[in-house]
């Protein structure tokens, strides 16, 4: 299977990597040359551009940070969609474009996979992030030997749509894990606790989360390195605020959320680490949010394991 990938950046990067890694005949395209030149001294090739990438490749892998990006990526690669092409959409994006690209893909006879990754760059790195699979089942089938290289568990969400809406749904409530961690941390250091012991009694709790014990790390260490965006963040959030209003759904937190990344993007800019939202704290208080021991970027410590598919509950 030839494998063509579009988008290189810090969680594309890192899903192409596992692609390479795991010898796949691999194709890349990017904006960045440097990545591109990268990838082909590990032995990838230049794709040169996304139609010529379709045109060679069995399966493409799209990975991008917007769905203005997609639409302009999917709409040059779409004259090369042929008998068989299969694409595959891991970016974090809005379900109706999504749904609305992939029935063009099934018009002219290739297959599309909605995909999208959660679990952090760490984990995209190792092949151990976790997948959702948004398409119909002899589809998911017929790719899922590559999704199981791609990350470690695959959970197939029913049609085209329904990953990429489950995907906003989890960021959010990352993105609320985080805001409240920053929260808890900034209070318990103006209250005289010590914030390594603070990080093992949220860690050893009620109320630990994924993200306390993957970010809360870099934000003590003082790098905020997530390898995430500010402007990312309040792009999905703000697709899961338009899910709910597009469904009647009077949520109060989510719009307090938007308007906090709002705050950080106009302080900070668009490109700023994520996890220095926690600046807006440490400026208004005059704290310090950092403590020794802490590592300044997160890694995957556990091994590479073969993936496998999800399955609910019945």
């Amino acid at each position: 299977m030839k494998v063509g990938f579009i988008g290189l950046g810090s969680v594309g990067g890192k899903l192409a990597g596992s692609v390479l890694r795991n010898g796949f005949d691999l194709v890349v395209h990017d904006l960045d040359a440097d990545a591109v030149a990268g990838f082909v001294a590990r032995g990838a090739r230049d794709g040169g551009s996304p139609a010529q990438l379709m045109d060679e490749c069995d399966v493409v892998i799209t990975c991008l940070p917007s769905p203005k990006a997609c639409a302009a990526v999917v709409d040059a690669m779409m004259p090369s969609v042929s008998e068989g092409k299969i694409w595959l959409e891991m970016s974090t994006t809005d379900a109706t474009e999504l749904k609305r690209h992939a029935d063009a893909v099934k018009a002219r006879g290739g297959f599309a996979v909605d995909c999208p990754v959660s679990g952090g760059c760490h984990r995209a790195d190792t092949g151990n992030i976790s997948i959702f699979a948004g398409c119909d089942r002899a589809t998911f089938e017929k790719v899922l030997p590559l999704l199981t290289t791609l990350g470690r568990r695959v959970l197939h969400t029913g049609g085209v749509g329904t990953a990429s809406t489950l995907k906003v749904m989890t960021n959010y409530l990352a993105t609320a894990n985080l805001l409240t961690v920053c929260e808890a941390m900034v209070t318990m250091k103006a209250a005289g606790m010590d914030l390594a012991t603070t990080y093992e009694a949220i860690k050893i709790s009620s109320g630990t989360s994924f993200v306390h014990e993957t970010e809360s790390q870099v934000i003590l260490n003082g790098s905020r390195d997530i390898g995430f965006s500010m402007g990312l963040v309040k792009k999905d959030i703000g697709l899961f605020q338009q899910i709910a209003e597009d469904n009647d759904v009077p949520l109060e937190i989510s719009p307090m959320m938007v308007k906090i990344f709002e705050e950080g993007i106009a302080r900070y800019g668009f490109d700023a680490q994520s996890d220095d939202i926690i600046k807006r704290l440490e400026e208004a208080t005059g704290l310090d949010i950092t403590a020794p021991g802490f590592p300044a970027e997160m890694v995957d410590d556990e091994p590479e394991e073969p993936g496998y598919e999800v399955t609910p509950p019945r």
